[in-house]
């Protein structure tokens, strides 16, 4: 059984000046799971960067024979509905893709990593309805959502599909540290969640990152 993981991360102008960061995130989290070959086995990653579009920095690999690392361009706006109208679209035709090639899919996961909020405002919840509906969207995923920098808890709740699957950084954490914090977290959580895959016990683990709370408890 394979587990999709999908790394969807804001590549909008206020990210400028932690592209350095995101960009070392996205090699610490690449290598830390070429270092767990058992594990990537069991996973697929698929890296996109979002702004007024998305971009695909890391097309659907096993890390195990994978050799680009994805790059990081910052853009433009923070348009979440670019984000999950390319994911309705995309996971449901990536899992076709693996059932055809006669795996078993588990369901799929996505890290949404964003430092604020939606430039395109309400109209990001029509697509994201869409993806997290199990009766439209059989292959729907389930969210891990962290904000940092402007990205407010309330909206992290909302993209989440689980409550305790959203977070926000701690007030006053140096946005470059919360980076960094959020791919170690995602690579332990990948990493985890591929041992559960390989003892036959398939669950998704999700760590919360160093320096971030959990958005519901800043929204009570």
């Amino acid at each position: 059984m394979l587990l999709p993981a999908y790394v969807l991360a804001d590549e909008s102008g206020s990210m400028a000046p932690y592209r350095e960061d995101l960009a070392g995130g996205l090699v610490s989290l690449c290598e830390g799971l070429r270092a767990e070959p058992m594990v990537s086995a069991k996973l697929r990653l698929t890296v996109l960067g979002f702004s007024d579009d998305v971009q695909v920095r890391l097309p659907m690999a096993d890390m195990r024979s994978a050799t680009s690392l994805p790059e990081v361009v910052i853009r433009s706006l923070t348009d979440y509905r670019a984000a999950f109208d390319d994911l309705v679209n995309r996971i449901p035709h990536d899992v076709r893709r693996l059932r055809a090639e006669g795996y078993k899919v588990h369901r799929p996961v996505v890290f949404f990593l964003s430092d604020g909020q939606p430039t395109d405002g309400g109209a990001w919840r029509l697509p994201h309805g869409t993806l997290v509906d199990k009766e439209r969207t059989p292959t729907a995923p389930n969210i891990v959502a962290c904000g940092i920098g402007d990205a407010q808890a309330s909206t992290m709740v909302e993209v989440a599909t689980r409550k305790e699957f959203a977070f926000v950084a701690k007030p006053g954490t140096d946005i470059g540290r919360a980076v960094a914090e959020f791919f170690h977290a995602l690579t332990a959580s990948l990493v985890a969640s591929g041992q559960s895959l390989n003892a036959g016990n398939p669950q998704l683990v999700v760590n919360r990152p160093d320096q971030f709370s959990m958005a519901i408890d800043e929204v009570g």
